[in-house]
């Protein structure tokens, strides 16, 4: 009996060493296959964007010069109904296509399906409210009906865009963080004599393994730097598709030493230090926001706990 129990104990043993072995194994392999799978993602991209631009630089140097009424006409009613459907959804200060392109999402169809979602989940909402209503077996109210289906029309229609504007906001920030550091290395590699094109795509490659956002967005403008007749055009599109942060102060900077015959070192070499201390400033404010949040969870979690201990053994004295 004692020889199979210690033959049991054995055997558990060697399982939960093989159970750990292979724990520890997954916890080493996984980071490796994420980071392959970003770099191999962030390769798709970039190769469908110089596809991308390849063929319609094509199209226009073949492309004749007069160009059928008809073509025309179906182009100018395309962008009349894109416009109308904006200006139906409510887009006055941010266009949908902007919004998307900062949302990472960049099929040509997505402004559109963003925009019939806005107009199509309302009616929806809507339709299956009042089915519901129809077949309750309690009377409500006309007023609560009305008020019901106003709300679930109104959340309808705003919750596409708070879907796309917090996906945004997410990109945002994981490019602010990532883009002090790919400052540095972009500046080390223009003072080593590398033009700012290849920079670009180097840095590209190099930051694919921590942010994968960053890593499309340099990406996308290198292929545009070197496929695109018009650089600024290329520069405002990189700072129409990051938002805000220090990928756009790049962007404006770049335009300037582009217009201007500026060093690109001594910009580079500034927005490194204000996006630095951009983010410094960032941690501190976070920091000293700290604490009134967690006062809340102190008088919850933390008070009860201490007055026990110290109030407990006065209460058992007492008893006693």
């Amino acid at each position: 009996m004692n020889a199979l129990i210690s033959i049991s104990n054995d055997v558990w043993i060697t399982l939960l060493s093989a159970l750990a072995a292979a724990v520890a194994f997954a916890a080493f392999a996984i980071p490796l296959l994420t980071r392959r799978e970003k770099r191999e993602r962030y390769r798709a991209v970039i190769e469908k964007k110089r596809r991308t631009l390849f063929e319609q630089t094509r199209e226009e140097l073949e492309r004749p010069k007069s160009v059928p009424s008809g073509d025309q006409l179906s182009a100018a009613q395309s962008i009349a109904i894109f416009y109308k459907l904006q200006q139906l959804a409510g887009e006055a200060s941010v266009s949908a296509r902007a919004l998307t392109q900062q949302a990472g999402i960049r099929g040509p169809k997505a402004p559109l399906i963003y925009l019939v979602s806005r107009i199509v989940l309302p009616l929806v909402f809507v339709v299956f409210t009042m089915l519901f209503i129809s077949a309750a077996d309690k009377d409500i109210p006309r007023g609560m009906v009305v008020l019901i289906l106003l709300t679930l029309a109104m959340f309808g229609f705003f919750l596409p865009r708070i879907m796309l504007k917090n996906s945004a906001d997410k990109r945002q920030q994981e490019i602010s963080l990532s883009f002090p550091d790919s400052l540095d290395m972009m500046l080390i590699c223009v003072q080593g004599g590398i033009g700012i094109e290849a920079a670009i795509n180097r840095i590209a490659e190099t930051v694919s393994d921590h942010s994968e956002a960053l890593a499309e967005e340099l990406g996308i403008l290198s292929a545009e730097l070197g496929l695109l007749n018009d650089r600024q055009a290329a520069f405002k599109g990189f700072a129409s598709r990051v938002g805000s942060g220090p990928g756009r102060s790049f962007a404006t900077a770049m335009l300037q030493a582009e217009q201007y015959g500026t060093s690109v070192s001594k910009a580079l070499r500034v927005l490194a230090d204000e996006s630095r201390d951009m983010r410094m400033a960032a941690a501190e404010q976070k920091a000293a926001a700290l604490p009134p949040k967690l006062t809340v969870p102190m008088i919850l979690f933390f008070l009860p706990a201490l007055f026990v201990v110290i109030l407990g053994p006065a209460f058992i004295r007492g008893a006693g």
